[in-house]
């Protein structure tokens, strides 16, 4: 097989080529520049047809970090750590280009003493699609893995998660290649023995119909269907997230032909490197602040995710669809919402006026849950987050109260998490109920589609704050913090911003979400 020089360690055998590369990397460790080997181990078709589904199967990612990270994390208290990994893979076919991302997951390991740490994750890939023929390459690039270390009593630390950042170090043999797919007409069928037909490559002047395609429908009031997996009932829908769309949102309410409607004032929502994976939306809503009796709106805020691949699950009730996405909050470069002002009367008579942000100290990941129930199809949605609430300023009766330059909850906002084993550490959990009849508007949550999540956190106490010696912990504690604080936040349709052709009524131009959803209480 001509492929095989090209792969590292590749194999070809039944219509499979197996990789298992080893490659090399330079990490941003908290102690400074390490290198480190990230494994990558994965299966692809032999070859495919144009418009044939290439999906990756089998991918694991093992980094093998130096013994650096181990006194990191020890420094923390450690004890065990929990990873979640993101594997930047270029695509390339002719002069065509984009990028995926390959997320990863894996449970909690023990630090060890000593010496390098291991961490593999495993967790389904986007699949492929291109309306062209000719050679598709997959080429490995930067690599990401973020760390939720915990102590021996389960509570995470303090910072409560580590981003390492990895760029692929020097190597002469080019080993960053992954893959190489040759897609043709069509896929052989010849007697056996008889030598496959070199694939078609398309002129210079040949249209290119978009590299990849996203397996997933631009139409919402029609989408596409694929064949059920065996076992599964008809009707199963295609999609990234739970559920096909509906033309729910404001935007929708009327059918009106022609341009849409410019879109209402809103925080910018650019995804700078989109791929096809690349979904945004708005979302904004009110959180009470149980102690001071009263609720403070949260700002519109951007919320940009990698939507992953749909996992379709038999139980005893009825098929599943499984579907997964991470990302976060997005703000002027940073993972916060705006600014905003929180007013409230302080003990019950005090007037307070602060000036906060709910910043991002770890990975936002939805993951919607649809039971294909006839006639009615039933969703059940978590989004969790792990968010600290930092004040920048306040005034108390007028009068400023100086917080200093790093006032903030000591530990990310808390919710009960249903499972917690496999989402471990602090973080705001919201959950959004939904149904969906095919051919009609969809009722409550759904991922694509928005509406209400809601959820209850609770407030930990505060740190950091105060200036010129005076300690204003205690105070914004005993004011603010708190348990049964409930949160509810209104999200937008999304719009699929690695669509070559994203309908009008979700995306701007500049594959922005058009619809901005309203508060409710």
């Amino acid at each position: 097989m001509a492929l095989a020089p090209l792969l590292p360690a590749a194999a070809v055998a039944a219509g499979t080529l197996k990789v298992d590369a080893a490659l090399p990397y330079v990490c941003a460790l908290p102690s400074g520049e390490r290198p480190a080997t990230v494994r990558i181990t994965a299966a692809f078709p032999e070859r495919a047809a144009v418009g044939e589904e290439i999906r990756p199967t089998d991918v694991t990612t093992t980094v093998e970090l130096p013994p650096e990270a181990v006194a990191d994390l020890i420094a923390l208290k450690a004890a065990t750590v929990r990873a979640e990994s993101r594997l930047t893979v270029a695509v390339a076919q002719d002069e065509q280009r984009a990028e995926a991302v390959w997320n990863g997951t894996a449970q909690p390991v023990p630090v060890p003493a000593e010496g390098p740490l291991t961490l593999t994750t495993t967790g389904d890939v986007p699949s492929l699609t291109t309306d062209t023929a000719g050679e598709m390459t997959l080429t490995a690039g930067a690599f990401a893995v973020d760390l939720a270390p915990a102590g021996a009593d389960g509570a995470a630390t303090e910072p409560p998660s580590l981003a390492v950042t990895c760029v692929p170090g020097d190597d002469p043999e080019g080993r960053t290649r992954l893959a190489a797919v040759p897609v043709g007409a069509a896929v052989p069928t010849g007697e056996p023995g008889t030598p496959p037909p070199s694939p078609t490559v398309p002129s210079p002047s040949a249209p290119v119909t978009g590299l990849p395609r996203p397996s997933f429908p631009t139409d919402r009031t029609a989408p596409a269907r694929p064949r059920p997996a065996e076992g599964a009932p008809s009707g199963t829908p295609r999609g990234p997230l739970v559920g096909p769309r509906t033309d729910a949102g404001a935007a929708a309410d009327e059918e009106t032909p022609g341009t849409p409607e410019p879109r209402p004032d809103a925080p910018p929502c650019v995804t700078e490197k989109p791929t096809p994976s690349s979904l945004s939306a708005y979302i904004v809503g009110y959180s009470n602040v149980r102690k001071l009796n009263g609720a403070n709106l949260i700002p519109l805020s951007c919320i940009q995710v990698e939507q992953g691949l749909i996992e379709f699950v038999e139980r005893p009730d009825a098929f599943h669809v499984i579907t997964p996405a991470e990302g976060g909050l997005s703000y002027q470069g940073r993972r916060q919402t705006p600014p905003f002002k929180a007013t409230f009367l302080t003990f019950g008579f005090v007037p307070t006026t602060a000036t906060v942000v709910l910043e991002q100290v770890g990975p936002l990941t939805m993951r919607g849950d649809m039971a294909l129930t006839f006639p009615v199809n039933t969703a059940l949605a978590h989004v969790r987050v792990p968010v600290v609430l930092r004040v920048l300023d306040a005034e108390v009766n007028g009068t400023p109260l100086e917080v200093g330059p790093s006032c903030r909850t000591e530990a990310p906002l808390k919710s009960v998490e249903p499972e917690p084993e496999k989402y471990p550490g602090d973080h705001l959990v919201l959950v959004g109920r939904g149904e969906y009849e095919y051919g009609k508007d969809s009722k409550g949550y759904l991922v694509l589609d928005g509406g209400p999540l809601t959820g209850e956190a609770f407030i930990p106490a505060f740190t950091g704050c105060g200036a010129g010696g005076e300690n204003l912990d205690r105070l914004l504690t005993a004011a603010i913090s708190g348990p049964g604080n409930y949160v509810k936040q209104i999200q937008s349709p999304v719009c699929s911003v690695g669509v070559p052709e994203a309908p009008a009524e979700l995306c701007t131009e500049d594959r922005q979400p058009r619809q901005i959803p309203k508060p409710e209480r």
